[in-house]
């Protein structure tokens, strides 16, 4: 069982903070396929020191999405600081993790996400600026290392967790891998040998029996899906009854990607204006086709969607072909 602090899991199954994604509506959609834990995309300190409209929104929380991860990004420890506290007492929120991981230039330009990685002192001194002010459990989600020459996944752990960090996530690439290339798992044993607080392995996991050969490999206590569960949650409920009962739930319907995708959209409609929904809903729509037939067609013409009409009338369009092409084959 995962536990960090004082808060327990129902299972090791975590749900990745990727930014631009994990909203409160993609969250609670994920949450309610079973994940033991799901994570909000990473807010800037600064955004919340400032009161940044957009950034405060990002901080919205159903309370049906619990237990939470809230990340937060930065580069200065007096703005770190403050924005965790505000995090803290005015989010419901269970547990305040911090970006360590982030590989994009315009933020480790600012000193922050995955810049920390070369700097074990830095990152004991931010995680326990961070820890001293602030009742949640600290988290930091990390890389391996910057690149090849400065692997530090070690060092940088035992700093998180000298400097009272509860849990630390991995990511088995570098830096300056971003997304690409294979992951390292064999650097998530190694932390995990190296320190007694929970460590969670992130990296490559795209089918449940990859998690379970993460977990059994590495010795981690969480195992963390990040890409292969965009607009597929049932990688979550997969992965989960897997690693309970070592059996493999069948994939789902056509029909039921479309209902989840609909709902999807629905909560994203209520979280935001029907015109930005719409917008950000494109991208994950083509995620919930992958696989299903004559999908290329539908996806062009989502691009051009601006209503919840026009985007669902494409969509059940796509189940009535799928259901006549079934019975087709039945008949035959």
């Amino acid at each position: 069982m995962l536990k960090i602090g004082k808060i327990e899991m129902n299972n090791p199954v975590v749900l990745a903070p990727m930014a631009g994604v994990c909203n409160s509506a993609f969250r609670l959609t994920v949450k309610e396929f079973g994940a033991g834990l799901v994570c909000a995309e990473m807010v800037s300190d600064k955004g919340i020191v400032f009161k940044n409209e957009k950034t405060m929104n990002m901080l919205y929380i159903d309370e049906r999405e619990k237990p939470l991860s809230l990340q937060i990004f930065g580069g200065e420890k007096e703005t770190l600081v403050e924005a965790a506290k505000f995090v803290d007492q005015n989010t419901n929120a269970d547990i305040i993790d911090i970006n360590m991981g982030c590989p994009v230039p315009k933020i480790t330009k600012c000193d922050a996400g995955a810049k920390w990685l070369l700097d074990p002192n830095k990152i004991y001194e931010m995680v326990a600026a961070v820890v001293d002010a602030v009742e949640k459990p600290v988290t930091v989600k990390m890389r391996m290392g910057w690149d090849e020459e400065h692997v530090y996944a070690v060092q940088n752990a035992q700093a998180v967790e000298r400097a009272g960090g509860q849990a630390v996530a991995i990511h088995g690439r570098t830096r300056v891998q971003m997304y690409e290339g294979k992951a390292n798992w064999d650097i998530i044993r190694e932390v995990k040998q190296a320190v007694n607080i929970p460590v969670i392995g992130n990296g490559d996991v795209k089918t449940p029996q990859d998690a379970k050969r993460m977990l059994d490999e590495t010795g981690a206590d969480g195992v963390m899906i990040g890409r292969a569960a965009l607009g597929n949650p049932w990688m979550i409920y997969r992965t989960v009854q897997y690693l309970e009962t070592g059996k493999l739930s069948g994939e789902p319907s056509v029909r039921e990607k479309i209902d989840v995708c609909l709902l999807h959209l629905d909560r994203l409609i209520a979280l935001k204006n029907e015109d930005i929904a719409v917008r950000e809903m494109r991208k994950h729509a083509a995620w919930y086709l992958k696989g299903i037939r004559g999908n290329a067609k539908v996806r062009n013409a989502i691009n051009e969607c601006h209503t919840r009409d026009q985007l669902s009338s494409l969509l059940n369009e796509l189940i009535l072909e799928a259901e006549a092409r079934e019975e087709n084959q039945a008949i035959v």
